[in-house]
């Protein structure tokens, strides 16, 4: 693999590539800060991972036009190793050290373009459940419920009671506020104003206006972050490493297909093993520095790309706006409400979920739906490795099943026409 240590300056981009990373950084905001807090990190964390992962995925990676940055999918799965690690938030972090080096080791071995050839409907349960995931994780925190109640099963089974004894009405109404303009902002704007942002402030707004108690982000860590050096024993090494290989394929495979959305809208060819080395090294970086896990951001991509970012410039640009909204302007973001990151979260996961494919399901082959199906399932009720895995081998046998059905019927139908045999 070309190794590449440093991209090149290209100075007739720079105007786009400014205008592209400010409009980037200003979708990223409340989505770190939204992951940040929903991964159980703090809100520092997520703008910590969107500002060293962008940095350094764009300065060593090999899509031009990308941002990167927390992910829907990534925060999931650093929400389970946070809640596993509860007690050693340093060991939590070093999971995401040793999910980079596993993509660094991915792009050296030339795996980049095998990833991409995961089957349409395990990406696509995967992601679906991931939405699902997202959606109910935030449930808890849209009612006033601020403690973490454990996997997505032990939330689900919860509801009922939280529906039945919900009391805080006012989380409702600034989630709900939230949710509102984020849907209502693009149908009503002339202007490409990122809904987010509008929805998270309106809602601080009101909060801080009508629902002064309501609960908040809360303090901030000023200035840079400070290296974390975790502790590991040797019974904690399985558990890291089945969590650390969990981070790395799913961040591939998030970032891999926002790589090839980029080229669909640029006309142009990223390296995919190149972006892999890049990835690892913002997401080691990141743990380092007690950040959390990134990838390939589609959505803050194509705002990019569309806003006239090209070159790596203009996600280094992103991720310096963000430093300097970290450094200068943290503590306005300590009064915003959680129900309003709740509600922010809601729409990131509603769109997760891939509608497409379940609006053409009717005319799919029942395998392909029952193999997204289960891939949902098991993403919603065990971990996002196994149920990609599992996903991945039932299509490779229902695969399998096809062609060897080809083939017997193309042998019967050359004993009923032995004319068909030619000398």
């Amino acid at each position: 693999m070309e190794n590449r240590l440093f991209f090149k300056f290209e100075r007739n981009a720079l105007v786009g590539d400014i205008t592209g990373g400010l409009t980037a950084g200003v979708v990223a905001l409340p989505l770190a800060l939204a992951f940040g807090v929903a991964s159980g990190a703090g809100a520092a964390a997520g703008l910590y991972g969107a500002i060293l992962v962008g940095f350094f995925a764009a300065v060593f990676g090999g899509t031009p036009s990308q941002v990167s940055g927390p992910t829907g999918p990534m925060t999931v799965v650093m929400t389970a190793v946070i809640m596993h690690f509860a007690d050693r938030p340093a060991t939590a972090f070093a999971v995401v050290v040793m999910g980079g080096i596993f993509q660094i080791v991915f792009g050296y071995l030339k795996l980049g373009r095998y990833i991409t050839f995961i089957p349409v409907a395990v990406i696509s349960g995967f992601m679906s459940g991931i939405g699902v995931l997202i959606i109910i994780l935030q449930l808890p925190v849209f009612l006033g419920h601020t403690e973490p109640l454990g996997s997505p099963l032990s939330t689900l089974l919860a509801l009922p009671d939280m529906f039945i004894s919900v009391t805080n009405i006012s989380a409702i109404i600034i989630g709900c506020s939230a949710l509102a303009c984020i849907i209502l902002v693009p149908l009503l704007q002339s202007k490409k104003i990122p809904p987010a942002l509008v929805a998270l402030v309106v809602a601080t707004a009101i909060g801080i206006n009508f629902f002064p108690d309501s609960k908040v982000i809360g303090e901030i860590p000023r200035g840079l972050p400070s290296l974390l050096i975790p502790h590991i024993s040797l019974s904690d090494i399985p558990e890291i490493v089945s969590y650390s290989l969990m981070i790395a394929a799913l961040g591939s495979i998030d970032t891999l297909l926002t790589s090839l959305i980029a080229d669909s809208i640029t006309r142009k060819s990223h390296n995919s093993d190149r972006e892999l080395v890049g990835q690892g090294i913002g997401n080691i970086i990141a743990g380092f520095l007690g950040g959390l896990p990134g990838a390939g951001a589609t959505m803050r991509t194509v705002i990019n790309i569309r806003s006239g970012g090209s070159t790596p410039v203009s996600s280094i640009i992103h991720s310096l706006f963000l430093l300097l909204l970290l450094i200068g302007a943290g503590s306005l973001a300590e009064n915003i409400p959680l129900a309003a990151l709740a509600g922010i979260l809601f729409k990131v996961g509603w769109d997760i979920i891939d509608w497409n494919f379940l609006r053409r399901v009717r005319g799919m082959p029942h395998s392909a739906i029952g193999v997204m199906v289960l891939v949902m399932l098991l993403t919603v009720t065990t971990d996002l490795l196994t149920a990609v895995v599992v996903g991945i081998v039932i299509s490779h046998f229902v695969a399998a099943q096809k062609i060897s059905q080809s083939q017997l019927d193309n042998i019967q139908i050359s004993i009923c026409n032995p004319s068909s045999y030619r000398n």
